[in-house]
């Protein structure tokens, strides 16, 4: 019998009203098995993590990658599926995918509604993950986000819609395959880039801040971050990843004295492509910054916090095969 281990670290899949009507992470993973009706999958459950994902720091995102590793560890275990938030859930996603050298699935989910609504889409959300991380299928795809019976990689995923039931979306041709809990069915498997080293403690402590670019933008905010402890700056550009007289000066400065300087852009959909000048992406990259390509902007801080952290000095050539 295949054996998927199913992993919770709260979010609203695991989500009650309290006495003041406001939803928390109170669930427990043995509420969120009990019934799931896996057919002929034997499931494994633990709880990791307890929270809401607009509260994780670096450090339970260590934690859960983690948690993961012991698991993909035991040969009896085919696969894996972790309960998250959706909030920063393309967050902890790309760390784990970025880290992960198994050909074993693991599978994100989670919900949109509380475990107490009504409408509730936190089962069929799970059940379907596990499937896909019992599918012969999906073996060798990396880390997956499944949700509302679709399928994404990890990398290049993004959270895009506050409240709908399919809220994911991705820049590279939408999802990659389908599930209905019973039949997975992936149309195409991602290109990977050689696995990095799982993230140390000295990942907790690694500050990456992101400053957004806008009409009027100085760089008050950069200096701020750097000020404050930050080991790398990514800046948020305008269109193709554009700065300003006042960003283009602090870059310079900031990349002199060491500090990283990625540039991403503020538009949800499209490449870096810096060719503008008199302050624009040209003028930034001139000056240091290293260009972040269409990876989305906070999957992007990730991998800063992860290199940085790893005592690796996130330039071009060793950013692109993950980009």
């Amino acid at each position: 019998m295949l054996r998927v281990a199913v992993l919770a670290t709260g979010g609203t899949i695991a989500s009650s009203k309290g006495a003041d009507g406001a939803s928390v992470a109170s669930r427990g993973v043995q509420d969120l098995v009990s019934g799931l009706g896996a057919g002929d999958v034997a499931v494994e459950a633990r709880d990791v993590l307890q929270l809401g994902s607009y509260l994780l720091a670096h450090r339970h995102l260590r934690l859960i990658a983690e948690a993961v590793a012991e698991e993909l560890a035991r040969p009896e275990v085919d696969g894996i599926v972790v309960t998250h938030g959706t909030d920063t859930m393309e967050e902890t996603a790309y760390l784990l995918d970025l880290v992960h050298d198994s050909p074993k699935p693991v599978v994100f989910t989670g919900a949109q509604r509380p475990a107490d609504a009504v409408d509730t889409d936190g089962p069929a959300n799970l059940r379907e993950a596990v499937a896909v991380a019992a599918a012969s299928e999906a073996r060798g795809h990396g880390v997956l986000i499944s949700f509302a019976g679709q399928i994404f990689a990890a990398r290049g995923t993004r959270k895009a819609h506050t409240v709908a039931p399919a809220p994911f979306q991705t820049a590279d041709g939408g999802p990659i395959g389908r599930t209905d809990g019973t039949c997975v069915r992936l149309a195409m498997q991602p290109l990977r880039a050689p696995a990095l080293a799982r993230p140390t403690p000295a990942f907790d402590s690694t500050r990456v801040d992101v400053v957004s670019a806008y009409p009027g933008a100085d760089a008050a905010l950069a200096a701020a971050a750097v000020e404050a402890g930050a080991a790398a700056v990514v800046i948020a550009g305008t269109g193709v990843g554009n700065g300003n007289h006042a960003l283009c000066a602090w870059a310079e400065e900031a990349v002199r004295s060491g500090v990283v300087v990625g540039l991403s852009t503020r538009v949800a959909e499209g490449p870096v492509v810096p060719y503008y000048g008199n302050g624009g992406g040209a003028d930034l990259v001139r000056v240091g910054a290293v260009p972040l390509g269409s990876l989305p902007l906070f999957q992007a801080r990730i991998l800063l916090a992860l290199l940085i952290s790893g005592g690796r000095r996130p330039e071009a050539q060793l950013l692109e095969p993950y980009l």
